[in-house]
């Protein structure tokens, strides 16, 4: 077994940052113009590091033409340019807005925000399910409801108790 043929890096270190760097900041920009409604649980760049390192880290691993050394050299890269982001989001809350996904307002005060479903490619079907995964069944209910950057949707009912019509107690 040629050990230098599997741990030496036979592309230049160069190549391997640009080639990281190119991509996860090409797919990051990509995905955020595409939307995250499908993203589940995950954040668009927890799903976006997990792809291109799980990719990067491949070629080593099947052999390919690179080394393992090469895969690692993407690997870092993506990791560093993940934490950069977030670390540039975090610090600096004008560019978060174009690094990170906000939440998009989908019901407000009972009515549908069209433009947000055209987006989002949602039918009215499609969020009616959603109100009932949270228990309601009728959209006037919704005081607010919006899509998360992880592709959720969270709820915020309308107060239906009028305090006015409800005596308290004597007290003893």
């Amino acid at each position: 077994m040629d050990w230098n043929l599997i741990f030496a890096p036979h592309l230049p270190l160069l190549e391997g940052v640009v080639r990281g760097t190119v991509t996860y900041l090409a797919l990051l920009a990509l995905l955020r113009v595409v939307g995250r409604r499908e993203t589940g649980g995950l954040g668009l760049t927890d799903v976006l590091v997990v792809v291109l390192v799980a990719d990067a880290a491949s070629a080593g691993l099947y052999g390919e033409t690179t080394s393992l050394a090469d895969g690692m050299v993407v690997v870092v890269t993506i990791l560093f340019w993940s934490v950069v982001v977030d670390a540039v989001a975090y610090r600096f809350p004008k560019l978060a807005t174009l690094l990170k996904a906000t939440p998009k307002t989908l019901i407000e005060n009972g009515k549908l925000n069209r433009a947000v479903m055209r987006r989002e490619l949602m039918t009215t079907e499609e969020v009616s399910s959603q109100l009932r995964l949270h228990g309601i069944d009728d959209i006037a209910m919704v005081e607010r409801a919006c899509i998360e950057p992880n592709g959720m949707i969270s709820v915020i009912r309308r107060d239906q108790r009028d305090t006015s019509a409800v005596e308290s107690p004597e007290p003893l």
